[in-house]
């Protein structure tokens, strides 16, 4: 029988990437994106369907989980929507802050919350979430990007116990650095104070070592929904393998020296 897999943030990135990748072994994808209207290849894929969606918007969420629904049975929910606000906490306006976590972090919770009765009453189904290796280690000039990933791996922990009693799964993929759009599709807030800092990291992440591509990803996000493992985070990314291990073997000041001294501060 063939397997769905519904997708936010499709448009472009992992998002994409994944819709294309999930399509070419066979499943049907429902791929949502803010505006459908405007994408160019996956509306010419067969077994792949375009819904609106922003994740933000309580009530498109709503609607489109129930078009989505009326479709047929789904089996994956890859809650990938998601952007990252760079910059110093000084610089970041409220207004902000408020939307990257409203995206990064109440999105995913929302359309979570939308799926689970349907999962529940199937007994089944497996949520998989795009997290980061900045949800599990902090870096400089992203406090809020990092706080919205952090804010995911708590309640994925946690949802895990409470979904398990009704063969619920829920996981994260937790990538390092990913060579899309990073330039395009972050919120970069400079402070002339902070100059010297932003100007560092921004250095380090444009131009990093063993930089993961979106495909390579997307394969990560098909190992998970296919392995049938009950395991809740996927590190993945050279850089994010390496970096999360010597958090765990040296701990959390030796792992702060180490960032220091990477990027000379």
């Amino acid at each position: 029988m063939t397997k769905t897999i519904f997708i936010t943030g499709a448009s472009a990135g992992i998002g994409k990437a994944t819709a294309k990748y999930f399509a070419n072994k066979g499943w049907n994808v429902i791929a949502t994106m803010r505006k459908p209207e405007n994408e160019k290849e996956l509306n010419l894929l067969k077994n792949v369907t375009l819904l609106p969606l922003d994740v933000t918007n309580i009530r498109q969420i709503t609607e489109t989980v129930e078009k989505a629904l009326a479709l047929g049975d789904i089996d994956v929910v890859f809650n990938n929507a998601g952007y990252a606000l760079l910059g110093v906490l000084e610089a970041i306006t409220d207004e902000q802050l408020v939307a990257q976590m409203e995206t990064n972090f109440l999105g995913v919770v929302r359309v979570t919350q939308a799926f689970i009765p349907y999962f529940r009453k199937r007994q089944s189904g497996l949520f998989i979430t795009t997290g980061s290796s900045a949800g599990l280690m902090g870096f400089p000039v992203s406090s809020m990007y990092d706080a919205s990933k952090w804010a995911l791996e708590g309640w994925s922990e946690s949802l895990s116990y409470e979904l398990a009693e009704f063969g619920i799964g829920i996981k994260t993929i937790e990538p390092g650095l990913v060579a899309t759009e990073i330039g395009d599709r972050s919120v970069i807030v400079p402070h002339p104070a902070y100059e010297t800092i932003m100007n560092k990291f921004m250095a380090a992440i444009m131009h990093g070592d063993n930089v993961t591509t979106a495909e390579q990803i997307a394969a990560v996000v098909y190992g998970a929904a296919t392995d049938g493992q009950d395991t809740l985070r996927y590190v993945c990314g050279e850089d994010a393998k390496d970096l999360y291990a010597r958090r765990l073997a040296g701990g959390d000041e030796a792992f702060r020296a180490t960032i220091k001294q990477m990027l000379a501060l």
